[in-house]
């Protein structure tokens, strides 16, 4: 897999499957560039799609910070009062530059965007901040920052955030238990530890993840920015998401002029193997609504 510099010291490690108008996959918190399964990539190369994925800065093999994030507990209680969370060394805005450093490097003026939970909230502010690099956008089972809509499950936070985070000895016990946690009922677990196991392996960074987390928190609210899109935009979520919570989707499709919405009744914070051809139908019919 290559990897390239994007922005001063920020480096990305990406790859590409296929030829044809590019896609890009942008991944979400703690997620690295393979928690976008080959097999589902593959669905999007049939159709004749070039697909681009890449490990967000603090994930994967990209380049890792070493500033030092608040703590969950103080995430937890800015989100409570509803108030962008201070110490963020960097926030979705960066990240959102980073993907159009990885296109510019790609050599591609512009590509469809494909992002889910936070890489739906990158995707997003790729198009309101670029949106001349944004063909079509589909933001999965994420929300607009406005802090009212797509909130997680109280109950959920506080389960996290009073944990000790994972070693890299119980890291895939913990991975496992996180998704039991927020995906719907037809999450396999078995299967998720193979791939669970295979993330750990490639890279372990708990911190990384904090600081993430700390990008969306300080991040504002895209609302006023989406509303002047005019990308054709998809937005696809699964009302039994505890993590952000189907208003969330609702808030981005009303937000965002003539935007589709798909919502799963079985789909929580995953994405539901037996709905991955009907994903990529409804992605793909997007696309060509470009």
């Amino acid at each position: 897999m290559p990897r390239t510099r994007v922005q001063d010291g920020i480096e990305i490690e990406y790859d590409v499957f296929g030829e044809g108008e590019p896609i890009l996959f942008v991944m979400g918190l703690a997620g690295q560039l393979i928690d976008w399964p080959e097999e589902f990539v593959g669905l999007f190369v049939a159709e004749g799609y070039q697909v681009i994925r890449f490990d967000n800065r603090d994930s994967g093999l990209s380049t890792h910070e070493d500033w030092k994030p608040p703590s969950p507990m103080r995430q937890l209680w800015a989100a409570i009062r509803r108030k962008p969370v201070a110490g963020a060394g960097y926030t979705l805005d960066d990240m959102a530059d980073d993907a159009a450093g990885l296109l510019d490097v790609l050599g591609h003026d512009s590509a469809h965007v494909v992002g889910a939970s936070m890489g739906g909230m990158i995707s997003q502010t790729l198009a309101t901040r670029h949106p001349e690099r944004v063909r079509s956008l589909c933001s999965i089972m994420s929300n607009t920052g406005d802090r009212r809509h797509g909130l997680f499950s109280w109950r959920l936070a506080a389960r996290f955030a009073t944990r000790r985070p994972p070693s890299r000895k119980n890291a895939v016990d913990y991975t496992v238990q996180v998704m039991e946690a927020i995906a719907g009922p037809t999450f396999d677990a078995e299967a998720y530890r193979v791939r669970a196991k295979a993330s750990i392996e490639r890279m372990f960074t708990p911190a990384g993840v904090m600081r993430q987390a700390t990008a969306v928190a300080a991040s504002p609210d895209r609302t006023e920015a989406l509303a002047g899109l005019t990308c054709p935009t998809l937005v696809i979520h699964g009302l039994l998401d505890p993590l952000v919570k189907p208003s969330g989707g609702t808030a981005t499709a009303k937000a965002v002029p003539n935007a589709r919405l798909l919502m799963f009744p079985e789909m929580g914070h995953d994405l539901p193997l037996g709905r991955w051809d009907e994903i990529r139908d409804e992605i793909v019919a997007n696309c060509r609504r470009a």
